[in-house]
């Protein structure tokens, strides 16, 4: 422990919204009560926080006793937004937006967990600031917040703003933020306690990479693949995706042959549509903004192509993710 260190329990609010990763939770949460047994005092405390004070209870069906967040939040020294993958249960958080700027305001550090850096956007807290989201939430972030442009990391300390893509992802983050207050022997005996001995650093990605994702090692046709998932709004042609691998169109055609099994035009679609189902269940973009989003030519195209792919049309697709 380092001598100079503060000893005085710094509060760490948690809110937690509706159907929240309890993976998420435990891993920003852990590594604190674990500080408190290593160093034998209380360095942290812990608090579940609501928008009403009321119980949440996690994807997994566990609840938890929450504190109301108007009336605790500022005994707190930071506080994380944690959010889970379903939109529809954190998009009707309004309420908690001038609680969350008003802390601010009075100098609490405030942060996102997992889409809770959603909620900050929707806030207005992460303006001019450097943040993460969760990969799968990152689409519906960029479109419902041009401005915003969040980083493929693991986390993001930004001064008093604090950014995590969640999953595990926080015991990187955790440790940390224990190594700027205790240092990094101390933090390095709190993340061993929980077998954590590969630490992540921040720019670290969230995904496996592309040769995992795609199934090929082949780098023509990987910088291929990297170059469709950047340009879902306005597709290249084949003949630029083949200059791009340094192949000519014919050569490209045969390498997605060998090593995907399926055609250069079907992979592309696929990408397009994926996306797009992510931005149907995490958007309130129309339909037609959906087939603009994913480069269709309309929205006829474009729910012909949904239905073809998944079955069942955009429409039935939004309707099905609410019901569930």
């Amino acid at each position: 422990m380092r001598p100079d260190v503060s000893l005085t329990t710094q509060t760490y609010g948690f809110v937690l919204v509706e159907n929240f990763a309890l993976m998420s939770f435990a891993s920003a949460t852990e590594p604190l009560r674990a500080a408190n047994l290593i160093a034998q005092t209380a360095l942290y405390e812990t608090l579940p926080l609501s928008m009403n004070g009321k119980a949440v209870t996690s994807s997994s069906g566990f609840a938890f006793p929450c504190q109301d967040i108007a009336t605790i939040g500022t005994r707190c020294h930071t506080i994380f937004v944690v959010a889970g993958g379903n939109p529809d249960d954190w998009r009707d958080t309004a309420g908690l937006h001038p609680i969350l700027r008003r802390l601010a305001r009075q100098g609490v550090r405030i942060g996102g967990i997992s889409s809770g850096a959603y909620l900050l956007a929707a806030a207005g807290l992460l303006d001019g600031r450097d943040f993460t989201i969760h990969w799968e939430h990152a689409p519906a972030m960029r479109e419902a917040f041009p401005q915003l442009t969040p980083r493929h990391a693991r986390y993001v300390l930004d001064g008093d703003r604090v950014t995590c893509g969640g999953g595990v992802a926080p015991l990187d983050m955790m440790h940390a933020l224990i190594a700027s207050r205790m240092g990094q022997a101390f933090a390095r005996r709190v993340s061993d306690w929980y077998l954590h001995t590969a630490v992540a650093e921040p720019a670290d990605p969230q995904r496996g990479s592309s040769s995992e994702r795609f199934g090929t090692h082949h780098p023509g046709l990987i910088s291929v693949l990297e170059k469709m998932e950047a340009t879902i709004e306005q597709p290249l042609d084949r003949a630029a995706m083949a200059r791009l691998a340094g192949v000519s169109p014919r050569h490209l055609d045969r390498l997605f042959a060998e090593h995907l099994g399926v055609s250069f035009q079907t992979t592309y679609h696929r990408i397009r549509l994926d996306h797009a189902r992510r931005l149907l269940e995490q958007s309130p973009l129309s339909i037609s903004e959906l087939a603009f989003a994913t480069g269709f030519s309309g929205t006829s195209h474009f729910s012909k192509a949904f239905k073809d792919h998944f079955g069942m049309t955009p429409k039935s697709a939004r309707a099905n993710r609410r019901m569930s």
